[in-house]
């Protein structure tokens, strides 16, 4: 008996004239995704993909948990493939869902008839396919409100399918159909998340980090790796920077006051972002910023921070609690390596009172104190790439 993986859209279906190209970097992402699986054969027709299997020991469990963690999808489900004939709907149906069905309460039938060339009409489908399997599981009860299995026939073009409920999808955008952006990423909570959010909106994501040894550890810059590995399976493949900052924070503790430490910092490491962005084609920044969690996430700091960037800054967590960031951080299984405790360089030199409502001229005025511009350059130019793509 051979199964299909039907791969339902969201809010890809609203996209009019546009629809065909998401739907093809949608193919493109599942193609990536799927490649180390085995060969398939992946179409796309009425609003829905179809990842069908060319190989007999292609594992559809594994196929199904990493085409769920596709942006673009809003449901999945794994589907057996019959001729668009009744009997034939009936007797695979009967084989196909036998365990699901021996192990319920009760079900009900749905039938969803996009070939209207079909003898039989969806209530019929559901009522001849429901009394059969009454019969064939006798322990069952029909509920039509609040079935324990929602057992569903669907007629297509081609073929039918009958499958047994659909798995929730990731939901969003197909990774790369909205642009190309720079994430900040830390070793805390929230910049995964806030890179997991906007690829949901179909950004692509590169991720920029900054290092300070001997004051960070070669430990720390693991655990940021490990973050940027996590969410490939969200985000397709990472271009991660690495920027030596040592140089640059010790030259803001020799040479500027001490309450502007960590604003000043932040202009710097927007203003390297930029200038790699400017190369890599990255149209924005992305921060995990949420106003006032801490002191530099201010609505003055921020402001203060935004008046260098040329390009937009976007901070999906912006208006989000620590325990609304947390839960996503969980879901997407960043969480307990973003609590390991190895510092990243935000935490080097921290003021013991920093600016809380710092005023943008006497920012500039201190850091133009000193010329940045060279520590900046060569901060750039010995900025170190490494590739991270889908971990398996």
């Amino acid at each position: 008996m051979k199964e299909i993986v039907l791969v339902k859209y969201g809010e890809m279906v609203l996209k009019g004239l546009n629809k065909k190209s998401f739907e093809d970097m949608l193919t493109k992402n599942i193609k990536r995704r799927l490649k180390s699986l085995g060969r398939f054969k992946i179409t796309s027709a009425q609003s829905t993909t179809y990842i069908t299997p060319l190989d007999d020991d292609i594992d559809l469990d594994e196929v199904t948990e990493r085409v769920g963690k596709i942006f673009g999808i809003s449901a999945l489900c794994r589907a057996c493939i019959c001729e668009k004939d009744f009997s034939d709907i009936t007797e695979k149906s009967l084989e196909y869902l036998d365990d699901v069905l021996s192990n319920a309460k009760t079900f009900k039938v749905n039938a969803k008839r996009s070939d209207k060339a079909f003898r039989m009409k969806s209530p019929e489908i559901c009522a001849e396919l429901g009394g059969i399997l009454l019969e064939k599981f006798p322990h069952l009860t029909v509920d039509v409100k609040n079935p324990e299995i929602t057992v569903t026939v669907e007629v297509r073009d081609t073929n039918a399918y009958v499958h047994a409920g659909s798995i929730k999808g990731a939901g969003g955008l197909p990774v790369g159909s909205s642009g190309k952006a720079m994430l900040l990423l830390s070793g805390g909570i929230d910049s995964p998340v806030a890179g997991y959010m906007m690829a949901k909106r179909g950004v692509h994501i590169s991720a920029i980090h900054y290092v300070s040894p001997p004051y960070t550890s070669d430990r720390a810059l693991m655990k940021v790796e490990t973050l940027c590995e996590k969410l490939t399976d969200y985000c397709g493949g990472i271009a991660f920077f690495c920027v030596p900052f040592t140089e640059i924070q010790e030259a803001i503790k020799d040479n500027c006051k001490e309450e502007f430490f960590t604003i000043i910092m932040r202009r710097i490491m927007m203003e390297i972002a930029q200038r790699i962005c400017e190369k890599e084609k990255c149209q924005a920044l992305i921060t995990g910023e949420s106003v006032g969690q801490v002191a530099s996430q201010t609505m003055s700091a921020i402001a203060c921070t935004d008046a260098v960037c040329r390009i937009p800054v976007f901070r999906p967590l912006v208006g989000m609690d620590k325990t609304e960031i947390i839960e996503i951080a969980r879901k997407i299984d960043t969480f307990e390596t973003s609590v390991l405790p190895y510092e990243d360089c935000c935490t080097v030199f921290t003021p013991r009172h920093p600016k809380v409502k710092p005023h943008l001229a006497d920012v500039e005025k201190v850091q133009n104190s000193f010329d940045f511009e060279p520590l900046i350059q060569k901060a750039v130019e010995n900025t170190v790439l490494k590739t991270f793509n889908y971990s398996e």
